[in-house]
């Protein structure tokens, strides 16, 4: 999705972390997760593609993997678990991959504050925004927190709370397909509840999310634009202002849900 819906938000993940220290790889031979295939049912199915994620990222020499996406990174570090009854792997040598993997992957934004303990990366977006909370990325992952204290940094930009911030929007992956009926009235709450922040941006550390609840907006020929957390943070960037956790007032608890 990334690559064919998204590529600009790859380009601005890798020169933000490129700007805060990090030289980045991108493997060539890596595809999907697996996370589709294994949702819906195929399971034997989804253990070649897993492998092949674990080939790929295996074969370069990292210290990290770093995902644009909460939920792909969250079926990343499931993989120990999705591949425990693998009968293609007897030996359990990608299951051993699959810990190590696991264990050294973050999604982009926990990356930037937890690990390289950044607090703002210097950019600025004059403009009102609502940020929303993806499913996986929340439940799965367990983040709630880091967008939130990285967006509260951004000069200039106003964050208003969103109402419902912890419902689905509906895509769900392959949900929005088999249960598109229903996908549609969640993702039609979730665009009257954007709308009522008065924001003229909708954030997401999520391309799934943001195409769905993107796409609704357009189907109603309602303007909202729609950014990922890393287009925002590589936004009218001063290097001079990059600052680090410890160098910020404590940051105010995240919404919950």
């Amino acid at each position: 999705m990334m690559d064919l819906m998204f590529p600009q938000v790859g380009k601005d993940m890798v020169e933000v972390l490129e700007r805060l220290g990090c030289t980045v790889d991108v493997p060539e031979n890596q595809i999907c997760c697996g996370q589709p295939t294994f949702n819906s049912g195929y399971v034997e199915a989804s253990w070649s593609v897993m492998h092949n994620q674990i080939d790929a990222l295996s074969a370069i020499d990292c210290d990290y993997i770093v995902c644009p996406a909460g939920s792909c990174t969250a079926i990343l570090k499931e993989y120990p678990d999705l591949l425990a009854d693998d009968t293609t792997d007897p030996t359990g040598e990608y299951m051993a991959q699959a810990k190590i993997l696991a264990a050294k992957t973050f999604e982009f934004s926990q990356f930037i504050w937890r690990v390289l303990g950044i607090a703002d990366c210097g950019a600025e977006l004059n403009t009102i925004a609502t940020y929303h909370r993806s499913c996986h990325m929340t439940r799965l992952l367990g983040e709630r927190e880091t967008p939130f204290w990285l967006l509260e940094n951004v000069k200039g930009l106003e964050m208003r709370q969103l109402q419902g911030i912890q419902y689905c929007c509906g895509f769900g992956g392959t949900f929005s397909v088999k249960e598109h009926e229903i996908s549609e009235l969640m993702v039609t709450s979730k665009v009257k509840h954007i709308e009522e922040t008065g924001a003229q941006v909708l954030i997401s550390c999520d391309p799934g999310c943001l195409m769905n609840i993107g796409g609704r907006f357009n189907r109603l020929g309602k303007p909202m634009k729609i950014m990922h957390i890393a287009e925002v943070l590589n936004h009218n960037v001063d290097e001079s202002r990059i600052k680090k956790v410890s160098e910020v007032a404590t940051p105010a608890p995240a919404p919950f849900p």
